[in-house]
């Protein structure tokens, strides 16, 4: 089992992460140095391109797996990975972190945006629906489409996402220096409804009984 199994960074057999886990033999990523955030992408980016891979799919996995590790080199913890929102039906976020200030911070990656930036807009206006000082990122390693989608952002296409970022660029250094600035802790359990008070059938055999004896 490799570290990113152990790590629970991924789970199950994972191509990308084997990918990752083989591109600096003898090295784990705690072992990569870099001066900033966007050079620790860039690092393994470029390794990756460079070794000869270039699927959509596996792309998309292993830009997860950067990032994923990127926030465990940062202390950005813990780190919810594939997460389920309660009250937020049929989406699952890439990352989240959950914070005491004012909840999730949601982090949706991808390679290739195209249109696809749409859903990721629409999965941060179903999260700021129910949690309405969510902060939601777009992450993506495309630098023509991420400017194109920071116009839109610009001009107001765009309902739920706060920043478009790209992975090896300065505005992902800015956005680790903002994040940090918070203390983050795990959600806990959402109870449904809450009371001061509460009649339950056990409560009411529980007297009845004791009235009987």
């Amino acid at each position: 089992m490799g570290i990113l199994n152990k790590l629970q960074v991924v789970k199950g057999k994972s191509k990308a992460a084997k990918i990752f886990e083989g591109l600096f033999p003898n090295q784990t990523f705690w072992d990569i140095k870099y001066n900033k955030p966007s050079e620790y992408v860039q690092e393994y980016w470029d390794k990756y391109i460079s070794s000869g891979y270039n699927e959509a799919s596996l792309n998309g996995n292993f830009f997860e797996i950067i990032i994923r590790t990127l926030f465990i080199r940062e202390n950005l913890l813990p780190l919810y990975i594939q997460a389920t929102v309660a009250f937020v039906p049929n989406v699952k976020y890439d990352l989240l972190l959950y914070n005491a200030e004012f909840g999730p911070i949601s982090l949706s990656m991808k390679t290739s945006l195209r249109e696809r930036y749409k859903q990721a807009d629409l999965e941060a206006v179903a999260l700021k629906y129910v949690h309405r000082k969510a902060k939601c990122y777009l992450l993506t390693m495309e630098q023509h489409e991420a400017i194109r989608i920071k116009e839109a952002l610009k001009n107001g296409a765009l309902l739920g996402l706060d920043k478009v970022i790209l992975g090896s660029s300065h505005d992902l250094d800015e956005l680790i220096n903002e994040l940090k600035q918070f203390t983050y802790k795990e959600a806990g359990q959402i109870n449904i409804v809450e009371s001061t008070q509460l009649v339950t059938k056990e409560n009411i055999i529980r007297y009845q009984n004791g009235i009987n004896r």
